[in-house]
């Protein structure tokens, strides 16, 4: 616990460093490859590259400072982490890494200003922080672990099928090596994947796109050009190859109302939709599903959709867009997903809105949905890299 001067010291030099907070993370990552290269793989280096990484870490400092006397509040503010965290498996014993790091770049960005006093007030900030991430955390990998088919860190999956679904996109569905159950996860989540690509480490997170069977789990993958695991994965792993899962994890699943479901993508942004809209559809509820491909040979999963159609006539309603025309195209829309289109599908009652895909697709949706006086609490999305705001209120 902080003492009263600690508070003090915390509440006068918050506002230096909140201005200077984007130098002060930017300098902490390459700081702690250094010191810590071992470190280095549980990081996507494109989201350093692109300096995402540094501003979800820059976000998540301030509003712990500024939320961190309303614990419930800073538990729902830490909650993605905490699902990104658990996805990769973070010990206790790397906090203090982290700490040492950050404390190093926030001393040599303020460089004077920073006294003996200030950053022990600060360490102890951070040791408060990594308490608690520590300690949720902990509660969610118990919770794991207990399910029938649960586990703890990592287990290995062996290929059993890959499937293209469309020119980009290709499945990949894995069952344990050791023969025994998976455990369920909740529609909507992703799972981090443990690659050993030339030798090296290499951590990434796939969205869950079957349904939860005890048997298996699948994931859908679209081949980034200059994706390092997405290459690997498509060109170089085949049935019978192994890797090593960690505990699915994430935020974008169902509410618990009865609600009517609309389901927005973009491209691979599909991915999570699909158990989503089966789920939603077992529950008896209204359904509209809206996704935009580029072109009909990057639209995947069609007859998965289709079978869904069939099942459920009353409850389904879907509608596919292609950015770019085709000779047929009498059961798609070309262009984009748009306010006039989302205005022609949103149910009357107050709907669920959940929406993937890039991230200017994203903001177009929510601010296309906001226009339309649709919540935010009503309006879920999640980033397949670190979490972005988008712009609507």
């Amino acid at each position: 616990m902080l003492t009263a001067k600690q508070e003090q010291l915390i509440e006068a030099t918050a506002p230096l460093v909140a201005e200077h907070l984007d130098t002060i993370t930017q300098r902490f990552y390459p700081l702690m490859f250094e010191r810590y290269p071992e470190i280095k793989p549980l990081f996507n280096q494109a989201h350093q590259a692109d300096g995402g990484q540094p501003r979800v870490l820059a976000g998540a400092v301030l509003a712990y400072v500024q939320l961190r006397k309303e614990p419930e509040k800073v538990k729902a503010t830490l909650a993605t982490v905490v699902e990104k965290h658990v996805s990769l498996n973070i010990r206790p014993d790397q906090y203090p890494i982290v700490g040492e790091c950050l404390l190093a770049a926030v001393a040599e960005v303020l460089g004077d200003a920073v006294t003996p006093e200030i950053a022990d007030a600060w360490g102890a900030l951070y040791e408060e922080l990594a308490g608690l991430l520590t300690e949720l955390e902990a509660k969610r990998y118990h919770e794991f672990a207990k399910r029938p088919g649960g586990w703890q860190g990592e287990r290995a999956f062996r290929i059993v099928e890959k499937t293209p679904e469309s020119s980009v996109i290709t499945s990949f569905v894995l069952a344990p090596e050791d023969g025994g159950t998976v455990a369920d996860f909740e529609p909507g989540q992703f799972i981090g994947v443990h690659l050993v690509i030339d030798g090296e480490s290499t951590y990434r997170h796939y969205s869950l796109s079957g349904f939860p069977n005890g048997k298996t789990y699948r994931l859908s993958i679209k081949r980034e050009l200059q994706g390092k695991a997405s290459r690997h994965l498509h060109d170089t792993l085949q049935v019978g190859d192994t890797l090593n899962l960690l505990p699915p994890a994430g935020e974008l699943v169902l509410d618990e109302s009865d609600a009517p479901v609309m389901l927005i993508s973009g491209g691979v942004g599909q991915t999570p939709m699909l158990p989503l809209a089966q789920h939603a559809l077992e529950q008896g509820r209204q359904v509209v599903y809206l996704h935009a491909a580029q072109e009909q040979d990057q639209h995947a999963f069609g007859d998965e959709l289709q079978a869904l159609e069939q099942r459920y006539p009353r409850q389904l309603t879907s509608v596919t867009l292609y950015e770019r025309g085709m000779e047929d195209a009498t059961e798609v829309h070309i262009g984009w997903i748009d306010r006039e289109l989302l205005a022609r599908y949103l149910p009357e009652e107050q709907a669920q809105c959940y929406f993937v895909g890039p991230q200017g697709f994203m903001t177009a949706v929510n601010d296309a949905l906001a226009a339309l006086n649709v919540p935010q609490e009503h309006r879920h999305y999640e980033h397949f890299g670190p979490s972005q705001p988008l712009s609507a209120a």
